[in-house]
């Protein structure tokens, strides 16, 4: 059985960074897209970055390009995102996916596989 569990967010001062990381069991990830996703209250869940775990080709959201950096591990369990230069618009739930096509993708439909989200709140 397929588990992605989230971890690393918190309360982070403007300015700061975190990174967050998702822990991926029940099976070989190799050949798989890894995603990584966010929602705010009120708002649709919305496309961050998305890594290839074979390849470790790379596509972020044009939004925050220049602030991100997704990596995976070798050993193909974790892979983590780095946020820099936090704002308070950053503040929601960071959840991570997987996709069995390895296509990276910004579209939900494209993860057959989601994490259950680590919460991230920035303050100003």
């Amino acid at each position: 059985q397929v588990q992605l569990v989230e971890s690393g967010g918190g309360l982070v001062q403007a300015g700061g960074s975190l990174r967050l990381s998702c822990a991926a069991s029940g099976r070989t990830f190799s050949g798989y897209a890894m995603g990584w996703f966010r929602q705010s209250p009120g708002k649709e869940r919305e496309f961050v970055a998305a890594i290839s775990w074979s390849y470790a080709n790379t596509y972020y959201a044009d939004s925050m390009t220049g602030r991100l950096t997704i990596s995976r591990d070798n050993d193909n369990t974790t892979v983590s995102l780095q946020i820099n230069s936090l704002k308070p618009e950053d503040t929601a739930v960071y959840y991570c996916a997987a996709g069995r096509s390895g296509i990276l993708c910004s579209f939900m439909q494209g993860y057959n596989y989601w994490g259950q989200g680590t919460q991230v709140t920035v303050s100003s």
